[in-house]
């Protein structure tokens, strides 16, 4: 894992990036692989379609995605001293089961958290898996006490 590259994602590479989407919920919660081919389809076009609130970043070794992270970036509200204002999100950062444990995560991260920096994001967020907390703490992540969240009924 020494030669592996961290970049934003090509749009060649969206197929791989959803096809690890995939895998990691296939991970998770089991999925029957006869709708995997329709969905890194569907992916790959909404990834396409919403590339510029929804940057993508990867790492590649060996021309292999190995892992993904996105920053999703939302307007906010305009204020008397900035009426351009944005905020960021950090989803669907994952790697490869066998690609673990080599620091790709955190330099995803890293790489994350630089791109928002230069796009002057105000705060960045994270919803994190209970396995992940630690790893997005190492990067400065802290428990917010004014964040609340709920589940909208559907």
């Amino acid at each position: 894992m020494d030669h592996v590259e961290i970049r934003p994602a090509r749009p060649a590479e969206l197929e791989a990036v959803a096809a690890l989407r995939w895998r990691w919920v296939a991970e998770r919660d089991g999925l029957p692989d006869d709708r995997r081919g329709a969905f890194v389809d569907a992916f790959a076009s909404w990834a396409r379609d919403n590339a510029a609130t929804h940057r993508c970043v990867v790492a590649v070794g060996d021309g292999t995605v190995l892992g993904m992270g996105f920053l999703a970036i939302t307007a906010r509200v305009p204020a008397p001293a900035a009426v351009e204002r944005f905020s960021g999100d950090l989803q669907c950062v994952y790697v490869v089961p066998e690609g673990r444990s080599f620091g790709l995560g955190g330099r995803l991260i890293d790489a994350l958290l630089r791109l928002a920096a230069e796009l002057g994001l105000e705060r960045v967020t994270v919803h994190s898996s209970a396995r992940a907390i630690s790893a997005y703490e190492r990067h400065g992540f802290a428990v917010s006490p004014k964040l609340l969240q709920i589940s909208p009924a559907r």
